[in-house]
């Protein structure tokens, strides 16, 4: 059977393309299953980490500065992964990526349990940097993905994806915004345990936690490996045998692999349309990340300094709303509306409605400060979140581009490593710089105090250029 090669420049569903290859639908829920395991885990504390900082009380009852401390807890997390995800997904190129995802499962469970126990804001930030440090999933999973699919059934593939990360984004708030303070939101049930008591935060983080620990286990024993092996764990570490026999039988194994199928180096990766496709992924999670990272901190600001000054549980409920929506949308339509405009179109339009999802933050200060909560306020935070269901458009388009981007497939680990790192290192920046800007433009009431809506309105315009990079696509 001739091999259908397909570039940059391929469009992925051409006119008299074959067939669609079928899915494995059983592979493809388990790796949905497990990709779960990070949105639960990032989302559970947004309700509530505003309110953990006030309670730890490193801000010494100063509200402006609740921003900068929350911003950096939520930066932590991705400047860590940004220094080993590269690592863990050129390593899941020569191991496979089966023993990367058990490693990064282990490292969000634990992490997850030392967050909820950590009554300092040292014990916070050693948590959360253990948790981005340990855990390369992102990567690993995006290559499976791809490993899964060819170019009939990629669209589809990933059309699916948000089904993980919009479980997450609806269970997550839930869970952090009606299981913190759980002895006082549920005396009857939790108010005898005195561990909670002392522990406010450890019921919602141990939730995700646990789910992490049960990843682990379907992981070991259901999910099939998809990557060709080329070392095993002790050869990787160095620790395989040196003798004569041993080196000779390596030599011809590796010779036997078609250069081709084998992991390019690091410097080949460093191509034009790999470094187009991870600057579009950076400047796209760059200005999600800092809309997800304001947005529980501008709900609980109180009216008067220019929020709308929510309780953690109705925080948790609005991002919920979010992640059903979401789900339900791009499981019904990103496909089809990728397949009729394409790659490039869907990418940008996704890109271009930051834009108005920015503007809408101060409005609906100004109605909340005039009219109280009136209809209006809420009709403004529905309109700003079926925006940003448009937003996660992009996702879905840029990751076929960064699959179509790779070298070849046993690049792909490295290649959406290579991407990843740049994506965490923007999402280290995004929330620490957001959410100062935010607390800068309150205390100094910079332009109105809306200064920071206007530097992301202008990060928006930066990231909508950069798309216009990309190669057409249909």
């Amino acid at each position: 059977m001739t091999a259908t090669v397909v570039d940059e420049e391929t469009t992925l569903l051409q006119v008299g393309a074959p067939k669609r290859t079928p899915l494995d639908y059983g592979q493809l829920s388990i790796v949905l299953f497990l990709q779960l395991a990070e949105p639960l885990t990032s989302q559970v504390i947004y309700p509530f980490t505003p309110q953990l900082i006030r309670d730890i009380g490193i801000t010494n009852g100063d509200e402006t500065k609740v921003g900068h401390y929350v911003g950096l807890l939520q930066s932590l997390f991705f400047l860590t992964q940004a220094m080993t995800v590269l690592h863990w997904s050129r390593t899941s190129d020569r191991v496979g990526r089966k023993p990367v995802i058990l490693i990064g499962l282990f490292g969000l469970s634990v992490s997850m349990y030392l967050f909820g126990l950590s009554k300092t804001f040292t014990g916070l930030v050693l948590s959360r940097a253990l948790n981005g440090a340990l855990n390369g999933n992102i990567g690993v999973i995006k290559s499976m993905m791809a490993e899964m699919t060819d170019e009939t059934n990629i669209a589809v593939a990933y059309a699916y994806m948000p089904i993980a990360w919009s479980t997450g984004g609806t269970l997550g708030p839930i869970i952090g915004g009606a299981l913190s303070h759980p002895a006082e939101q549920f005396p009857s049930i939790f108010g005898r345990f005195n561990l909670l008591k002392e522990y406010p935060y450890f019921l919602p983080c141990a939730v995700p936690a646990t789910f992490s620990v049960l990843a682990w286990f379907v992981t070991y024993f259901y999910l099939k490996e998809t990557s060709k092996v080329t070392q095993t764990w002790r050869e990787y570490l160095g620790f395989g045998r040196k003798d004569e026999t041993t080196l000779v039988d390596t030599i011809k194994v590796v010779d036997e692999i078609p250069e081709s199928e084998r992991p390019v180096p690091l410097n080949k990766l460093l191509i034009p349309r790999v470094l187009i496709a991870g600057l579009n992924y950076a400047f796209l999670s760059l200005v999600d990340i800092s809309y997800r990272a304001i947005q529980p901190l501008f709900f609980s600001t109180p009216v008067a300094l220019g929020g709308l000054g929510l309780p953690p549980s109705q925080i948790g409920t609005i991002l919920s709303v979010f992640g059903v929506l979401n789900g339900i949308f791009q499981i019904f339509f990103f496909a089809r509306i990728h397949d009729h405009f394409g790659s490039k179109k869907t990418f940008t339009v996704g890109i271009a409605s930051c834009l108005p999802i920015f503007a809408l933050f101060p409005l609906i200060n100004l109605y909340a400060k005039a009219e109280g909560y009136s209809l209006m306020v809420w009709v403004l935070v529905g309109l700003q979140i079926v925006l940003s269901l448009l937003v996660s458009l992009s996702y879905g388009a840029v990751f076929i581009f960064i699959s179509a981007a790779s070298p070849n497939r046993a690049s792909l680990g490295a290649t959406n490593g290579l991407c990843q790192m740049s994506v965490s290192i923007m999402r280290a920046i995004g929330p620490a710089a957001a959410n100062s800007l935010f607390s800068l433009s309150i205390k100094h009431n910079y332009l109105g105090g809306w200064m920071v809506y206007y530097v992301l309105l202008a990060v928006g315009g930066v990231a909508l250029f950069i798309a216009s990079l990309l190669p057409s696509r249909k």
